[in-house]
């Protein structure tokens, strides 16, 4: 159908990564088993990974462990490329509240599997 249809454009996941608007966490994600390379949105760092001022006794290392260990456990009990989850997230000094996320695992740049954990309502 696209044989002969010349490609104006492509945004690839190297250019998110490099722009930013995806942040990898491929090494974390090894050490909690998880074999694809994963990425999360710039959404998901800056709203759960990043530790807002103020917010004492967190830092970006745990919460990243959380959401990667999360979705570890997910993808253990889904079957297709999309999986949901929860983690309890504090950003304020009061108690944790649960977040949703959202992971697709497709394919990369090389249509090699790779996963990107996003917010619900992003694609």
């Amino acid at each position: 159908m696209f044989e002969n249809t010349e490609v104006i454009h492509s945004y690839t996941r190297a250019n998110a990564l490099a722009d930013g608007v995806q942040v990898d966490v491929s090494e974390t994600a090894r050490e909690a088993g998880i074999r694809f390379p994963v990425a999360l949105t710039q959404a998901v760092w800056e709203g759960f990974v990043r530790v807002p001022e103020g917010v004492e006794a967190q830092d970006e290392r745990g919460r990243l462990w959380d959401i990667v260990w999360m979705l570890r456990n997910a993808i253990a009990r889904t079957q297709g490329d999309t999986c949901n989850f929860t983690v309890y997230v504090r950003n304020n000094n009061r108690r944790p509240k649960p977040f949703q996320f959202k992971a697709l695992c497709h394919g990369g740049d090389n249509a090699e599997p790779v996963i990107t954990v996003m917010l619900p309502d992003e694609d």
